[in-house]
């Protein structure tokens, strides 16, 4: 017998019970997956040792992701039953569901054969064949994929597993695939199942490599769920900003310009450039000395910096380095060219801390199967920061950059949307960052102090940091559930030194500072994705590119309201428009609120002689008859405190 404990109770159980006896045994009911001494396992793993267990249902994200990514295999199964000669991908759980990524012989797939997959999906369920793991050697597993043909498993053999001795698979009825797992118990576990979409994604992300067919899915335990579900993707669907956006003239886009290059319209760059105020003002009243800086730079800038080694797939480059010509690079970030206001003068402890602030434009070759909208693009606008600072003034600025964020985000009312990761380095893959594992540790033990002594509840997540040291995320989700992130603030304990970036201290010692990477409000296109998405592209009376807009009642009462206008602008509401279309009342204001315009002021022969005017508002309706100061004063209130109504 051996000694289970499960949430603080101790009881016994034979040896080779399998963890979904236990569940059975305590009356844990609807369970996805479970843990043994922490490690997520499949219900069908025995225990051998007296060990803690732990369960998890659908509900828990534990749960989702097993449950999401048993899924992927059933379908993976469904397609290799109908189309044999299929080549398989991989099948990842995410955040929304589940996607397979197949190659049909270089070819695409018609959304109609979705229907056609989901049932085959859905025998397959109803077959309840058990999902049961299988341990081989690399060769044996070499040798299965060449049998198959899996050409794909083969390249992610050689890849990610180039290290491992043996591999899992995992086999439900006639279907084997390579796969770490766990898995639900059988395929029957999965209750019901949809398919949503089918875009091409590149093999591993890779523009050069073959475009495969990416099925997208999602599954739950109740059809009921399932319904709910895509239900609120229909009505998400309505406030993605990518439709909103262009329905509102924000933005577009233009196939001869290129993917990820969008055009801010004349709203879509007012808000941004209302927003850019905002946070410069706000950065120079907390000791930020602006600089301008060039948009592209020699590649020398960018090898001292350590870019051109380790992030140079993602940038822009000019020139062809085999001719042995001078090559330049577009900025993919602002850091090594604030560094050069720091060098141009000597620095001593006096000086720090250091704060510098930029409006930067950067550029970043992201691939083609990553960009959305304005959420991910190759050309951005970003509110960046870098501060120079001695190990003793670290961790009050890393606060007051916290500080700076919390303030930014309750301005725009995301307060409530956002999460918190803490990045680090993936100490397993060293190559991709610079300096030693004890310079890692002690400064992402450092990190870690000070955003616990902040008070913020964060994850972790383990090669997200940036080459050059870890970071702090404030991540968001899209409409369809994917997380991005918006703002970030990075500790660099290694750029200083390679640009000799040094100060005189105290005792006359050359030392080096450590410089926090920060942004304030992020990416200025993300975030106007994010309003956009969040109110439906109803943007607050601070934000809105039109504020008012003014309804003349007949031609005799059109210079009234052009001097209306003017009285506005005069008292500070510049962006005001007068409708003299030819329509009927009850049109223009349909007109306004579709176009989301805060307010309308009506002014007819009525108004015109009580020198007062009809005052609506988009979501509120009739406010009644106001004086001009009247509605000014109501409205500059509105302005003044940042109100979303």
């Amino acid at each position: 017998m051996m000694r289970v404990i499960f949430k603080g109770m101790d009881f016994e159980v034979n040896e080779g019970t399998t963890l979904a006896q236990v569940a059975e045994k305590k009356g844990i009911k609807d369970v996805c997956v479970g843990k043994i001494n922490g490690v997520l396992s499949d219900l069908r793993t025995q225990i051998v040792n007296s060990c803690e267990v732990d369960f998890f249902a659908f509900d828990s994200p534990e749960g989702k992701k097993v449950y999401w990514h048993s899924s992927a295999h059933i379908l993976a199964q469904a397609v290799k039953r109908l189309y044999p000669y299929v080549k398989l991908g991989v099948g990842p759980a995410v955040d929304s569901g589940f996607y397979y990524d197949f190659d049909f012989n270089g070819k695409g797939l018609e959304k109609d054969k979705l229907e056609e997959i989901q049932a085959e999906m859905e025998k397959i369920i109803k077959e309840d064949l058990p999902l049961n793991k299988r341990v081989k050697t690399k060769e044996e597993a070499i040798e299965l994929m060449k049998k198959c043909g899996e050409i794909y498993k083969l390249d992610l053999i050689s890849e990610r597993f180039k290290e491992e001795n043996k591999l899992d698979f995992y086999t439900q009825g006639e279907y084997t695939d390579l796969c770490a797992g766990p898995h639900v118990l059988s395929t029957g576990c999965i209750g019901a199942v949809a398919l949503t979409k089918v875009t091409g994604a590149y093999w591993k992300g890779d523009q050069k490599n073959k475009m495969l067919v990416r099925i997208y899915g999602v599954s739950f335990p109740k059809k009921s769920d399932l319904e709910a579900h895509l239900l609120t993707v229909k009505e998400n669907y309505e406030r993605d900003h990518n439709k909103i956006g262009r329905k509102l003239e924000y933005f577009t886009t233009v196939d001869y310009i290129g993917q990820g290059l969008p055009i801010l319209l004349p709203k879509g760059a007012r808000v941004v450039q209302i927003l850019q105020r905002f946070v410069e003002d706000e950065e120079e009243k907390r000791g930020y000395l602006l600089t301008k800086t060039p948009f592209l730079a020699k590649n020398d800038l960018y090898k001292i910096s350590g870019h051109w080694s380790h992030y140079r797939e993602s940038m822009f480059i000019l020139g062809n380095e085999n001719k042995d010509e001078e090559m330049f690079a577009l900025r993919p970030m602002t850091c090594p060219f604030q560094f050069q206001a720091y060098l141009n003068s000597k620095r001593s402890y006096r000086d720090l801390p250091m704060r510098f602030n930029e409006t930067s434009t950067l550029f970043r070759n992201e691939q083609s199967g990553e960009m959305h909208g304005l959420i991910r693009v190759r050309q951005f606008t970003i509110s960046e920061g870098h501060i120079a600072c001695t190990s003793e003034q670290l961790q009050d600025e890393f606060k007051a950059c916290i500080d700076l964020v919390k303030f930014c985000l309750k301005i725009l009312d995301f307060e409530n949307d956002i999460s918190y990761r803490f990045s680090k380095w993936d100490k397993n893959n060293k190559e991709k960052y610079i300096g030693s594992e004890e310079e890692w540790e002690k400064v992402q033990d450092e990190m870690r102090k000070i955003i616990d002594s902040a008070g913020i509840d964060y994850t972790q997540a383990d090669g997200e940091a940036a080459f050059y040291g870890p970071k702090l995320d404030v991540q968001f989700k899209n409409v369809y559930g994917k997380e991005d992130t918006l703002i970030t603030i990075q500790i660099d304990f290694q750029l200083a030194k390679r640009f000799d970036m040094f100060y005189d201290d105290k005792d006359g010692a050359k030392k080096f500072p450590y410089v926090i990477h920060r942004t304030s409000i992020g990416c200025y296109e993300r975030v106007l994705a994010v309003l956009l998405e969040k109110y439906c592209g109803a943007m607050p009376l601070w934000l809105a590119p039109e504020q008012v807009r003014i309804l003349p009642l007949g031609k005799e009462v059109i210079a009234g309201a052009s001097a209306l206008e003017k009285s506005l602008k005069d008292f500070g509401i510049i962006r005001s428009q007068v409708d003299l279309r030819n329509e009927k009342l009850e049109y223009k204001i349909r007109s306004a609120i579709e176009q989301k315009i805060p307010y309308m002021l009506i002014l007819g022969k009525r108004e015109l002689e009580s020198g007062k005017i009809s005052v609506r508002h988009r979501t509120q309706g009739d406010l009644g008859l106001m004086t001009v100061e009247e509605f000014v004063s109501l409205a500059l209130d509105e302005i003044k405190c940042k109100k979303w109504v």
